[in-house]
């Protein structure tokens, strides 16, 4: 009787390790944690990023954009930005990734990420618990967490000290590079009251690209668009703002081509300008 039970039982018993091995779910693959480098780096073996002067990244500078439900604003520029703060660091977990701006990530080089400088920017970041300085090049978009100021690389956290503690209060003071003050001289338009908008031929379409009260502002962003190849700029005092504008255009074609250019560097939309 044994037997026939064992016999009979079998098949059932085959049925249920076969039903909870499929029902089993598979091992998670865990992210491996962030940490230092696997490679002996020491706080003299990495540089200060040096200055240059460089066309807004084309991707990072869209403004606003949104991260974990908040809104954050892109400064229009980096020009005159100071601050202090809590800084952070991250490091092998996303070596090797890209960054906000579309760089690859190297945690050995000085850089750094910044929730609304734009990409990119270079500051000078001091230390405020023992007075190291590195220069680094913010290409990168973060910390998203209310208390943090800036997210350094591995090697600048190295430079300042902070690779162990994890976070030190910082000052932030963004370095202009070599050739970032304007050079052109940007002409207004004819503002009489015959004409509220700049001279053009018939088949001519302007595009606005942002309007300030101040001109030093018009000027930085006239600026960026020409770094950045779009042109061409000019700056028209209309209504009390100075307003940047490209063109004249003369083609549909050229006009689409313009507006998605600068969208795609970072830009505000450009609008048409009518009479």
């Amino acid at each position: 009787m044994s037997a026939v039970r064992f016999a009979y039982g079998l098949p059932l018993l085959l049925a249920a390790i076969l039903l909870a091995s499929c029902s089993t779910e598979p091992p998670k693959v865990e992210e491996p944690p962030d940490g230092p480098s696997m490679v002996d780096l020491k706080a003299a073996d990495v540089v200060d990023a040096v200055p240059m002067a460089e066309p807004l990244a084309r991707y990072g500078n869209h403004s606003p954009y949104e991260v974990f439900g908040k809104k954050y604003y892109v400064l229009p520029t980096a020009e005159g930005y100071h601050e202090k703060g809590t800084a952070s660091w991250y490091g092998s977990k996303f070596h090797g990734r890209r960054t906000s701006s579309g760089e690859p990530y190297d945690m050995h080089l000085a850089t750094a990420a910044h929730k609304t400088l734009p990409l990119p920017s270079y500051a000078e970041v001091t230390n405020l618990e023992n007075g190291k300085k590195v220069i680094v090049k913010i290409n990168d978009r973060g910390p998203f967490k209310d208390d943090r100021l800036i997210d350094l690389s591995y090697g600048a956290a190295l430079r300042l000290g902070i690779a162990e503690t994890g976070t030190a209060r910082v000052d932030v003071r963004v370095i202009e590079a070599p050739g970032d003050t304007p050079t052109t001289t940007y002409t207004l338009a004819d503002t009489s009251p015959a004409s509220s908008a700049p001279a053009r031929d018939a088949e001519g379409t302007w595009l606005q690209v942002g309007a300030y009260g101040k001109r030093e502002g018009a000027e930085k962003l006239a600026q960026q668009l020409e770094r950045s190849s779009i042109n061409p700029v000019s700056i028209h005092d209309i209504g009390n703002l100075f307003r940047v504008w490209l063109g004249p255009y003369w083609s549909s074609a050229e006009i689409e081509s313009v507006i998605n250019q600068a969208i795609e560097l970072g830009f505000e939309r450009p609008h048409k300008v009518r009479r």
